[in-house]
């Protein structure tokens, strides 16, 4: 009996732990949003922007990613996980109900003139054999827009050049600019060449998708 009691007693701490941060969660609202994007529009809400620090690539559609995806990548700039200067010092700047309420406003902010993701159409054979080897529908769902957990990002149809930088990243080690530390897509990624992941870039971003770059009005 002694030996069981220590045993519930961690449960029972581990329990009320787990219960205390999903009750710490933020929820977002989109209209508190609306007014804290003045830092995102100059990049995210112009169609095609092109970044060139640290690498030359187009800003990536976020209008229509999913909120808990955007919330997730925004904290790991954050923690230093995602190692882009320009969107750590952003990502720096905001609090916990920022983040939500940032990331709610773009997952609806073009709701209002949806494009429906269709089915992925096939690709090349070395396409399909790297998406293959890639296990990529496991996380990213069908049609790569119906991830399975909703911190994954959709893929289909965001620009090739901005998923190929952000592929060739987990490969990326010491580098303070440039890198991503998630161990799933780190060990995914680095069973490929570079021309192998651009490959998949150009696939993946080739899809039917849900996201898009909705242009502020300063910018039309």
């Amino acid at each position: 009996m002694k030996k069981i009691l220590p045993s519930l007693s961690v449960l029972l701490v581990a329990s009320v732990t787990m219960l205390s941060a999903h009750g710490q969660e933020k929820v977002g609202d989109l209209k508190s949003g609306e007014k804290k994007v003045a830092m995102c529009i100059g990049c995210h809400g112009i169609v095609g922007y092109q970044a060139s620090f640290p690498e030359i690539h187009k800003v990536p559609k976020i209008s229509g990613q999913g909120a808990k995806y955007i919330s997730s990548a925004l904290n790991a700039y954050k923690k230093g996980e995602r190692k882009h200067p320009t969107m750590r010092g952003i990502a720096d700047s905001l609090s916990d109900q920022d983040i939500a309420d940032v990331s709610a406003f773009y997952a609806a902010s073009g709701a209002a003139e949806p494009v429906a993701a269709g089915k992925a159409t096939e690709g090349s054979a070395k396409a399909m054999e790297l998406v293959t080897k890639g296990a990529c529908v496991s996380c990213h769902g069908e049609g790569f827009s119906k991830p399975v957990d909703p911190s994954y990002p959709k893929i289909a149809g965001q620009y090739s050049d901005y998923l190929y930088v952000a592929l060739k990243s987990y490969k990326t080690e010491n580098n303070p600019m440039i890198g991503r530390d998630n161990p799933i897509m780190g060990g995914i990624a680095k069973q490929f060449s570079l021309s192998e992941l651009k490959e998949l870039a150009n696939y993946m971003g080739g899809l039917p998708t849900e996201l898009k770059t909705v242009p502020d009005s300063r910018f039309r």
